[in-house]
């Protein structure tokens, strides 16, 4: 079963959110994706970690799994998922927002962001951990000097057309948006959460693909026997999205 928030009443009046949230809000140099792992096992499920920036869309939540690590990291879809929803309520008609595998978000084929993900260290495999982190990241503007079509590869919400999404308000819609994957989750088994993420992927001719019990990607070629498996954990340890240096989405 997927991870489920407990109930707490939100206090950060800045957010919108459903009551199985509470909101913890960081000045404009806070790490939401840190803050959320150092709370996780004393604040609880629902926990909800944001940060008040302009140019970026950077938050995390804690999950509380019911079911083993080594199937519970699967929650990670469910917050992919969920972010690229949250996107796509916001976004101009005809606006494709599509994922790299698998936590880089696109829109129209530039980065804006990105997923990852957390447990905890000492946590084994065959027992559900005491908490999981589902962080986010979305460059709102891009402060990178240089017109926009300088950077192909890249791109932000302002650029994109959002203009009147707030970075609040792309917060408070993941939030709706999870808890509707995680219902699909919980009524029709993670295949409902597997078929959503895999619809967001790159479409690739003659390539079938399919998530394992344990988060793994299966790729299958038409017509051909190999089958490529890439491995969740190994991936989610360095987003693909992610500047180390400058800790935000890749220019």
């Amino acid at each position: 079963m997927p991870p489920t928030p407990r109930m707490r009443m939100p206090f950060a009046p800045q957010l919108d959110l459903p009551p199985v949230y509470s909101a913890v809000a960081l000045r404009e140099v806070g790490d939401a994706f840190a803050h959320a792992k150092e709370i996780a096992a004393e604040a609880g499920a629902g926990t909800l970690v944001y940060v008040g920036r302009f140019d970026l869309a950077e938050f995390a939540v804690v999950l509380e799994p019911d079911e083993p690590l080594r199937t519970a990291r699967r929650a990670f879809y469910a917050g992919m998922v969920a972010l690229a929803d949250a996107l796509l309520f916001h976004a101009p008609p005809e606006r494709m927002i599509t994922i790299d595998w698998p936590d880089t978000i696109r829109i129209a084929g530039g980065l804006v962001g990105g997923g990852q993900f957390a447990w905890p260290a000492r946590a084994r495999e065959d027992e559900p951990p005491a908490w999981l982190v589902f962080g986010a990241m979305i460059r709102m503007v891009s402060l990178a000097e240089g017109e926009p079509g300088l950077r192909p590869l890249t791109t932000a919400l302002e650029d994109e057309g959002f203009d009147d999404t707030a970075a609040t308000r792309l917060v408070e819609s993941f939030a709706r948006h999870l808890m509707v994957a995680t219902d699909a989750w919980q009524e029709q088994g993670f295949k409902a959460v597997e078929r959503e993420y895999l619809q967001r992927l790159a479409p690739e001719k003659g390539l079938r693909r399919e998530i394992d019990e344990t988060g793994d990607l299966i790729a299958r070629r038409v017509g051909k026997a190999e089958v490529e498996k890439r491995k969740l954990v190994p991936a989610l340890k360095a987003p693909a999205w992610l500047d180390p240096e400058t800790r935000g989405p890749r220019l």
